[in-house]
């Protein structure tokens, strides 16, 4: 039986597995202790018996007026815990977050372009590409801006595709 529960200070030494993939970017402590002491309510861990990490998601609500939202830092799970529908399970749990407590309009994400797995997974949950970022993944790679609406964005605005890409120097940072 799966747990998910709120991400601790004790799984920072347990959960470097997870990290493994070459796809998932991995912070330094300082980087995970911030997260866990601003947006507690974002970060989450999936936990089978005996304790050992299956997959964690961390986030954060940001922005002003209508652009309010929950951002999804990192979601992962390890690959044998994979196809079991974890990632969803978390990114539902934020999701619900940003839009019931928080009131945001939307949640966004970055996913790397040659991620097809993970785009298509997103797409599934309802993300649509909101624009390209032209080389965002250490300044070689461009990332997707990938976009779902939540309830209080009524008329869909936040998720209308820009028609350009954009460069990591445009993004707005709150």
């Amino acid at each position: 039986m799966t747990t998910l529960r709120r991400f601790c200070c004790d799984d920072l030494l347990r959960f470097a597995s997870v990290n493994l993939d070459h796809l998932t970017e991995t912070f330094n402590m300082s980087f995970y202790m911030t997260y866990l002491a601003r947006w507690p309510d974002y970060f989450h861990v999936a936990e089978a018996p005996g304790n050992r990490i299956m997959g964690y998601i961390m986030g954060k609500v940001e922005g002003q007026g209508e652009s309010w939202h929950g951002h999804v830092t990192a979601v992962t799970v390890a690959p044998e815990y994979r196809r079991q529908q974890l990632a969803k399970k978390l990114m539902n749990l934020l999701e619900d977050i940003s839009d019931k407590i928080d009131k945001a309009y939307f949640v966004d994400l970055f996913v790397r372009a040659s991620n097809t797995p993970a785009i298509k997974m997103y797409e599934k949950l309802g993300y649509i590409v909101y624009r390209r970022v032209l080389r965002y993944y250490s300044g070689e790679e461009d990332g997707l801006d990938m976009r779902k609406a939540l309830s209080r964005d009524v008329e869909k605005k936040s998720v209308i595709p820009l028609k350009r890409p954009i460069t990591p120097d445009e993004l707005e940072y709150d």
